[in-house]
C-alpha cells in the first residue's frame, strides 16, 4: 500500500519535471527553435488550434525560422497568433510560407528570460512538493486509521524526502542549464 503511494508520487514528480522541461524549452534563447511555438494557439476557423498542428517549421540559420502552413487559408490567423505572442518577433508572409528573423537579443531581455526561467523552475518545485504533501497525506491516513505502523510512516517519510529531493535537483539542473543557455551570446 504504502508503495503504491510512493510509486503514484514519483510518475508524478516525473510527470512534473517533464512539464517545467516543456515550459523551459518555450522561452526563446538566441536560437530559433520549433519548440518556441508550442504555446501559440491560432484561432482556426473558429477554434483555438495549436500552431505545431496547422504547419511544418524549418530553422535554415539560427534566427530564421520558415513557417509553411498546410492550409494557405490560415496563413493570416497564424500570423497574427504570432504577432499576439510573447515572441516579440515580425512574421513576414510571402504568399507560401511565413518567414520569422529573431532579433538578437538583448542583455536586458535575456535577463527577463532568465527570470521568467526562475519562475517556471519554481512552480516546478511547488508541484513537486505538492506531490510529497499528498503522498504523505494518505500515509498519515493509513497510519491513523491503523493500517501501518508508525515505524513504516516514518520509513516512507524518509523514502518520499529523497526522492523528492532527486526531482527537485533535476528541476535544478534544468535551470541551470536554461540560464547557461541564455547567456550565451
Amino acid at each position: 500500500m504504502i508503495d503504491d503511494i510512493i510509486k503514484d508520487a514519483e510518475r508524478k514528480m516525473g510527470y512534473t519535471v517533464d512539464h517545467t522541461r516543456e515550459e523551459f524549452a518555450a522561452i526563446r534563447t538566441g536560437r530559433a527553435h520549433p519548440a518556441m511555438f508550442s504555446k501559440i494557439m491560432v484561432d482556426y476557423y473558429g477554434s483555438p488550434t495549436p500552431l505545431q498542428q496547422l504547419a511544418t517549421f524549418q530553422v535554415p540559420e539560427a534566427r530564421t525560422v520558415l513557417i509553411s502552413p498546410f492550409d494557405r487559408g490560415s496563413m493570416k490567423a497564424i500570423e497574427k497568433a504570432i504577432r499576439d505572442s510573447d515572441l516579440g518577433v515580425n512574421p513576414a508572409d510571402d504568399g507560401n510560407v511565413i518567414r520569422l528573423v529573431m532579433p538578437q537579443l538583448t542583455e536586458e531581455r535575456r535577463r527577463e528570460y532568465i527570470k521568467v526561467a526562475r519562475h517556471k523552475a519554481e512552480d516546478g518545485r511547488i508541484a513537486v512538493r505538492n506531490g510529497r504533501r499528498h503522498a504523505l497525506d494518505a500515509i498519515k491516513k493509513l497510519e491513523k486509521d491503523k493500517e501501518i505502523g508508525e515505524d513504516d510512516a516514518k520509513g516512507a517519510d524518509k523514502k518520499l524526502d529523497v526522492i523528492t529531493k532527486k526531482y527537485i535537483d533535476q528541476i535544478d539542473a534544468e535551470l541551470k542549464a536554461k540560464e547557461a543557455e541564455l547567456l550565451e551570446v
